[in-house]
């Protein structure tokens, strides 16, 4: 099954990790990174989707982070 996942994060390294360590569980970039700003907390936001190809039948309830 393919699976698909939007990682968001404030602008700061904290994002670039959060990326970082999906890379490195073999999930793989899928698009352009996406950046904006967030009036209601008065911070940029940044977001990447991810996809990753696994074994087994996708359900609602799949665990996507524990890929």
């Amino acid at each position: 099954m393919k699976l698909y996942r939007f990682l968001s994060e404030e602008d700061t390294s904290a994002f670039c990790h959060k990326v970082t360590d999906a890379l490195n569980r073999g999930w793989e970039l899928y698009g352009s990174p996406t950046q904006t700003w967030d009036h209601a907390a008065g911070i940029m936001r940044c977001g990447q989707s991810v996809v990753k190809e696994v074994e087994g039948t996708y359900t609602p309830e799949t665990k996507l982070g524990a890929y």
